[in-house]
């Protein structure tokens, strides 16, 4: 094999090497989910992990402490908490994952989001994160009214 197609063979098996490792911390990440073992989990995030999620800007933070409080208290609150990971795309060191979130509160009503994460992964833990998870509304007042919403304002903002 020439030297030029062996580089090219090799850039690629890495390319997949590396994106194929990424996809397996995303599934670690959402094997430890449905486990609710947040040891689990916490051995995917980074020591100096950001989380931001650009919908809600006041939630970001950053660090492993943050993690560990938020997911202690869905694993707690959401005994059946179910994680279903639909798709997932990598970039470089970038992997994009489309969620379903799903479980029974404590209180019996339904706890069921869905939306995207978009994870920076270096040495096999997430650096930092992008979330755009969002509860489900399965009534509303249809697409019409929501582009009036977004374009004219809601009614508590007219």
């Amino acid at each position: 094999m020439p030297l030029g197609a062996r580089s090219l063979l090799v850039s690629i098996l890495n390319g997949e090497l590396m994106k194929s490792s990424l996809i397996v911390v995303i599934e670690r990440l959402q094997q430890a989910q449905n486990a609710r073992d947040i040891e689990a989990f916490l051995a995917c995030i980074a020591p100096d992990y950001q989380s931001d999620q650009p919908l809600h800007p006041d939630r970001g933070f950053q660090g492993p402490d943050q993690v560990r409080k938020n997911w202690s208290t869905i694993f707690h609150d959401i005994p059946d908490f179910h994680s279903e990971l639909l798709r997932s795309a990598v970039e470089g060191d970038i992997a994009w994952a489309e969620w379903h979130w799903s479980g029974t509160r404590r209180d019996g009503t339904r706890f069921d989001l869905r939306g995207v994460t978009i994870f920076s992964i270096q040495a096999d833990r997430i650096r930092w994160g992008r979330l755009y998870m969002e509860p489900v509304q399965e009534a509303g007042a249809g697409i019409d009214i929501a582009v009036k919403n977004i374009t004219q304002g809601s009614p508590q903002e007219r």
